[in-house]
């Protein structure tokens, strides 16, 4: 009985200490800033750097041999077409537009996503205006076929080819009228729609570093403050409506945690209304 008593005991004791590191890990964890602990901050950051860099390397040496074989293979390729000269040098100048296009969209995707501080929606300074000059450009000519390529857009100090080209010059009106030109909407939109998805999909991809920061942050074992809140209001009597919002915030939250990257690609098409 003795030894039975003495080891219950211990084990509460053990539970008791591990409850107490584990309290003292999670305050040292929230007072460990750049404002409090600037030194301390930048050396687990640098260290967490070269150690995710080891775990990667030592995978892709394990693991991914031939995955590091073809990538090596294909950027000496590129670095090859890019630099010989031949009769493959406009077939390599339009893969070009076509990347630097992709990844221009994409790039103020992410950019409107993470705002950097600023505030910045990239769908309000370009996609937007984008579409709304498409649009009036085709209502005035009566056409839809304004691009020279799909690439002809709105980029980094370009304008489009399209923008100040006169109507006459892409022949005469494909929608016509006794109003005057109507080009419906329907086909105003395959002309957009791909620096709209590649936009949209800058925005996901924005939200992936607060989304990697939290699972890291549930991991270490540390709980959402926004689920503390929702387990310590449900317990509370607020009426119907309030009973029932609760748990639907309850059920998003929990079902989240198991969603992934699908729940993050579906919430993320930003409401530019919501974001002005």
């Amino acid at each position: 009985m003795g030894s039975g008593k003495g080891a219950t005991s211990s084990a509460q004791q053990m539970e008791s200490s591990v409850q107490d590191l584990r309290e003292r890990y999670r305050l040292e964890l929230e007072n460990l800033t750049l404002t409090t602990q600037p030194v301390k901050t930048l050396r687990f950051f640098l260290l967490a750097i070269l150690q995710y860099i080891k775990r990667s390397a030592s995978y892709l040496l394990a693991k991914g041999g031939w995955l590091m074989l073809s990538s090596t293979l294909i950027a000496v390729l590129g670095i090859l077409l890019v630099t010989i000269e031949g009769p493959h040098e406009k077939h390599v100048e339009e893969v070009s537009q076509y990347v630097r296009f992709g990844l221009w969209w994409i790039a103020l995707g992410v950019a409107s996503s993470i705002g950097l501080g600023s505030g910045l929606h990239t769908f309000v300074l370009y996609l937007g205006p984008h579409i709304a000059l498409f649009t009036i450009k085709a209502m005035q000519c009566g056409r839809i076929d304004l691009k020279s390529a799909p690439y002809d857009t709105i980029q980094l100090k370009r304008v489009p080819s399209w923008l100040d080209k006169p109507c006459r010059e892409f022949g005469p009106p494909l929608f016509s009228s006794s109003h005057g030109s109507r080009v419906p909407i329907s086909s105003i939109l395959p002309q957009v729609q791909i620096e709209a998805i590649l936009w949209g999909l800058g925005t996901a991809l924005g939200e992936l570093p607060p989304y990697f920061i939290s699972r890291a942050a549930s991991v270490s074992g540390r709980k959402i403050e926004a689920m503390e809140e929702l387990d310590h209001s449900s317990s509370e009597d607020n009426g119907f409506i309030a009973t029932h919002l609760k748990q639907i915030e309850h059920w998003l939250l929990s079902h989240s945690q198991h969603m992934n990257f699908f729940t993050i690609l579906l919430l993320a098409s930003v409401n530019p209304k919501s974001s002005i």
